[in-house]
């Protein structure tokens, strides 16, 4: 099984929050991760905001090491447009409709989406994907 992963669960792996050994759980249980291209810049901005030096290093050494595992889904146009839509239809905020059009494009609603984002969960159900997390 493939898991398409967002930001929200990423980033539990290098910032310890509530459910990151949930998160940590599920994502090494499945070595094939999928995402969206802007997922990078929330993971590398949460990370940065979060941590202090020495621990933000650390974070992101990791974090580059899991990036390069991960097959990235390219945010091109029909990408984009796809994103508008699935977030006309949901309410979906930017970038988790970016998520919806992302896993989408990867594997559509077969592929489960790895969230802890409640908002992101709950417009991912209503078109038909499995949610594993929020």
């Amino acid at each position: 099984m493939t898991l398409y992963t967002d930001s929200s669960a990423l980033i539990k792996r290098y910032v310890a929050e509530d459910d990151s050994d949930v998160a940590d759980s599920v994502l090494l249980a499945d070595p094939e991760w999928v995402t969206g291209r802007h997922t990078f810049v929330e993971v590398m901005l949460a990370i940065h905001r979060r941590l202090g030096d020495a621990e933000c290093s650390v974070a992101s050494a990791a974090f580059e090491r899991d990036w390069q595992r991960t097959y990235v889904v390219a945010l091109d146009d029909a990408v984009c447009r796809r994103a508008a839509e699935l977030g006309i239809v949901t309410g979906a905020r930017s970038l988790d409709a970016l998520h919806l059009a992302a896993a989408e494009r990867a594997g559509g609603r077969s592929l489960p989406i790895v969230t802890f984002d409640v908002r992101l969960g709950h417009a991912a159900r209503s078109l038909g994907f499995g949610v594993i997390g929020a």
